[in-house]
């Protein structure tokens, strides 16, 4: 049976649809991120995962969200540049979205539903993530905390 995810889509900041069964056979990280943030450094070790390993099937996908103290106060027009020029990010990014509340992304409700955190199903922080394995199958959510860095030995062993 076909995973749920792949039902799912989101949309580019301009407004194109993404399907998540494009990614069909291949490991996908789905972060929440914010570029005011104290952990916006993480969007440069995300990007070196996407670098290192998006020829062997990783995709890196950010959310932003302006959920979290207004830490995300980029508009669609503007994230990408923002996230380029100010991160080095060429990673795949997302309209802005909401993680928590009536207004959550299907993506995040999909994924909190499957993998609830230390807060039940809620999002605790910007650069919230979750590792997909290839056939579609939420594996591991990490914290806002953990480094990019510290969850390559997971994402070595999906790929």
């Amino acid at each position: 049976m076909e995973s749920t995810f792949y039902q799912l889509s989101a949309k580019t900041p301009q407004g194109k649809e993404i399907s998540m069964a494009d990614y069909k056979g291949k490991a996908v990280l789905i972060v929440n991120t914010a570029t005011k943030c104290g952990l916006a450094p993480q969007f440069e070790g995300l990007e070196a995962l996407h670098e290192n390993y998006k020829d062997k099937g990783l995709v890196v996908l950010g959310f932003p969200c302006d959920q979290f103290m207004g830490q995300e106060p980029e508009t669609n027009e503007t994230v990408e540049e923002t996230c380029k020029v100010n991160h080095g990010v060429t990673f795949q990014l997302t309209e802005k979205i909401d993680v928590n509340g009536s207004n959550t992304h299907p993506v995040f409700k999909y994924l909190k539903d499957e993998l609830g955190g230390l807060l039940g199903s809620k999002i605790k922080w910007n650069f919230t993530k979750f590792l997909i394995d290839k056939n579609g199958k939420p594996l591991k959510r990490f914290a806002p905390i953990t480094k990019p860095e510290a969850i390559e030995s997971e994402i070595q062993k999906v790929l």
